[in-house]
C-alpha cells in the first residue's frame, strides 16, 4: 500500500522567536494546517507561557537545541545581533537536511553570521517577508499578516532546489508573493524602500522631542496625517532598527547622502521661490505614489 503523503509543507517547524512576525507565521501555520508540528524558543519563560496559552505553539522549550530538534525548518525571528549565538547554540541539533532560515530586512548579514555555521547537508534559505506593524510581543502576531506582501527569498548559489521550493511553498501558502533575490541587491533595495524611511521618520520624531515643552506638546496635540505617520514608523522595535541600521551601513549611507543632496536642492528651491521646481518634484512623487497602490502595497499595518 503506498504511503500516504502528508498534507503539511512541513511536518516539524521550529521558531527560534515569537514576537510580532514569528507570532504571525505560527498562527497563520496553524489555521492553515502548513505544519504538523511547531515548537517554539523564546528569551523568556513568560514568551513561552504567552505561546501556549495563545495556542500557537505545541512545545515550547528555553533551550534552542532542544527546540530545533527533528525539525525540518528552522525560522530565526530575532533581532540580528543575536543570530551568530544561536545559530552556534541549534547547530548541534539540527536534523540532517533541515532548512534554517530566517525573517530579518538585512540579507548579506545572514548570509554572512549564519553561513560559516552551518552544518553539511543544512541548507540555508535567508527569507525576507516585507511586512511589520509597531507592535511586538506574541500578542501583537495576526495570520493576515503576510496576505498579499511580499516575501523576498535570498539562497546562496548552489542551495538545494528543492528546499528552496519548499521554502517558496510555505510563504505562498500564508498569503506572500514571493521573490527570489541576490542578497546584496536585497539590501540596497530595503535601503530606500524601508530603512531610509524608518531612519527619516525617527530622525524627525526626535526632532519633535527636542522642541521646547510647550512647543512639542502643541506638536502632539494637534498632529496632521504626516507626522502620525512618522510616529508610527518610529515606534517600532528599537533593537532591530538598530541592528538593521549596523548591518546594512554601506547601503544605507549610499542612499541618505542621495537623499542629503535632494533636500539640499530643495531647500535652495524654497529658498529661492523656485516654484515650477518644486511642483515638478510634487507631481513627480504622486506618479510613485499611484505605482505604489497599483502594485497593491498599502495597507495600513505595513
Amino acid at each position: 500500500m503506498a504511503k500516504k503523503q502528508s498534507p503539511h509543507i512541513f511536518e516539524r517547524l521550529a521558531l527560534i522567536g515569537i514576537g510580532l512576525i514569528g507570532s504571525s507565521i505560527a498562527r497563520v501555520a496553524k489555521r492553515d494546517n502548513l505544519v504538523g508540528h511547531i515548537s517554539v524558543s523564546a528569551r523568556t519563560q513568560k514568551s513561552l507561557d504567552k505561546a501556549m496559552e495563545l495556542g500557537i505553539a505545541d512545545s515550547v522549550s528555553l533551550d534552542q537545541k532542544a527546540a530545533v530538534k527533528d525539525a525540518d525548518m528552522v525560522i530565526i525571528c530575532a533581532p540580528i545581533s543575536a543570530y551568530q549565538e544561536i545559530i552556534e547554540a541549534i547547530a548541534p541539533g539540527l536534523k540532517p537536511g533541515a532548512i534554517v532560515s530566517d525573517v530579518g530586512s538585512v540579507k548579506q548579514a545572514v548570509v554572512r553570521d549564519l553561513g560559516s555555521h552551518i552544518p553539511e547537508g543544512i541548507h540555508l534559505i535567508p527569507a525576507h517577508p516585507v511586512a511589520g506593524t509597531e507592535h511586538s510581543g506574541p500578542e501583537a502576531g495576526f495570520p493576515e499578516l503576510f496576505t498579499d506582501r511580499w516575501c523576498i527569498l535570498t539562497p546562496p548559489l548552489g542551495t538545494d532546489e528543492k528546499s528552496i521550493d519548499a521554502v517558496e511553498a510555505f510563504w505562498k501558502a500564508a498569503g506572500s508573493d514571493v521573490e527570489i533575490m541576490d542578497p546584496g541587491h536585497h539590501d540596497q533595495v530595503m535601503a530606500m524602500t524601508s530603512h531610509l524611511p524608518h531612519l527619516i521618520a525617527y530622525t524627525i520624531v526626535g526632532t519633535a522631542t527636542d522642541l521646547e515643552k510647550t512647543l512639542r506638546n502643541e506638536v502632539i496635540k494637534f498632529s496632521a496625517g504626516g507626522f502620525r505617520d512618522f510616529t508610527r514608523i518610529a515606534a517600532s522595535d528599537p533593537t532591530m532598527w538598530r541592528d538593521v541600521f549596523l548591518n546594512n551601513r554601506d547601503a544605507v549611507l549610499e542612499m541618505l547622502q542621495r537623499f542629503s543632496e535632494d533636500i539640499t536642492a530643495l531647500q535652495r528651491a524654497i529658498r529661492w521661490g523656485e516654484g515650477d521646481t518644486l511642483f515638478e518634484l510634487f507631481s513627480r512623487t504622486r506618479d510613485v505614489r499611484r505605482g505604489v497602490i497599483e502594485a497593491k502595497q498599502e495597507k495600513m499595518y505595513d
